[in-house]
This record gives structure tokens, C-alpha cells and sequence, in this order.
């Protein structure tokens, strides 16, 4: 994990990574701000998550319904983990999945980014791992509250990034396989 001194230098990597899903759920999404973006983005994610290898973890808040179709339909390996606290890092049923998984990068996306996505942020650098927020995938009910929440993370330590940027990080070169089956979910 790396120092904070080197936080935002740091580059990510397939095999010390795993993506996870925050809250996409039918009660919460209706009242989410650009929530037809974030969620083209993180159905981008999933797709290359699963075409690269890299793993996935789904998390959904209790009482908000179920994780939407369009994530849902391209999650079925990854049985949502169900929580009763905004910090999915407090839920010990998350906590047991993310430690089966062995990784120490998290590649957050998801909503509310002012209220799960930020304590999960903010639990998961307390405990060591180095977090990417993924900007263009997540949002709140408001966009004033998605910037406070995307500020404070950045002052926390948090890597702020785009969709693109993750995945042109992770496959790190043209002319590949994996290339060439990810083209279409960035065109």
C-alpha cells in the first residue's frame, strides 16, 4: 500500500485490484443526479471487470430494493452483499468477501458518493488500501453534494479518477486481446 506522500502518483494494477459496486439500487437511483451517465459508466466497468478478470464486489444498502437490472444482469457472478451500515467496510459480511478476495486496491463506484461511497472510502484508507473513486460513476442526489463528497475524498487521500481513465489504466497497451474486445465499451 502506498504512503501518503506517493497517493495520486500511484498506478493501478489488474492483479492488486478489485472493483466494487456501492448501493445501484431501484429505490435510490430515481432521485440520483445524471444517474443515466453513472450508470452507462459503471455498466462500462462491469463489462471490462469482467472481460480483464478483475474482480467485482456488489454491495447494496438494506430497504432500497435490488441492485438495478442493467447492473444486475451483468453481475450475476457477484452476489450483492447486503448492509445495514452507509460504510460497507462495517458490514462484516462485505469485510469476509473483500478479505476472501486478497487485494488492496478498491475501485470505488456507486451512490451516494457524499454518504456510502465517502465512508467507505475514507474506512478503507484508515485500514490501508489505496482508493480510487471512479468520478464519473458515481453521483448524489444532488451535485453539490457529489463535489463535496468527491473534495473530501481527494483531501483524504483518495485517488479521483474517470471510467476511461480506469480502464485504459488497467489494460495498459493496444494490440492486445483484452484491447480488443474492451473497444467497443469505449467507443
Amino acid at each position: 500500500m502506498g504512503s501518503r506522500e506517493t497517493v495520486g502518483q500511484e498506478r493501478i494494477a489488474l492483479g492488486e485490484s478489485i472493483l466494487v459496486l456501492v448501493d445501484l439500487q431501484e429505490r435510490l437511483l430515481p432521485v440520483i443526479a445524471e444517474k443515466e451517465g453513472v450508470v452507462e459508466n459503471v455498466r462500462r466497468l462491469a463489462r471490462f471487470a469482467e472481460i480483464i478478470g478483475l474482480p467485482l464486489l456488489v454491495a447494496k444498502q438494506i430497504k432500497l430494493g435490488k441492485v438495478i437490472p442493467e447492473i444486475r444482469a451483468l453481475t450475476q457472478a457477484a452476489t450483492a452483499v447486503e448492509k445495514h451500515h452507509f460504510d460497507c467496510l462495517a458490514s462484516p459480511a462485505f469485510r469476509e468477501r473483500l478479505g476472501e478476495i486478497h487485494r488492496g486496491v478498491l475501485i470505488l463506484c456507486g451512490i451516494e458518493t457524499h454518504i456510502c461511497v465517502t465512508q467507505t472510502a475514507l474506512h478503507a484508507l484508515e485500514d490501508g488500501y489505496r482508493v480510487h473513486v471512479v468520478a464519473d460513476a458515481t453521483s448524489s442526489r444532488s451535485r453539490g453534494n457529489w463535489e463535496i463528497g468527491l473534495a473530501r475524498l481527494r483531501d483524504a487521500g483518495a485517488i479521483i479518477t474517470s471510467t476511461e481513465m480506469v480502464i485504459y489504466e488497467l489494460l495498459g497497451k493496444a494490440g492486445t486481446e483484452a484491447f480488443r474486445r474492451v473497444l467497443p465499451i469505449v467507443k
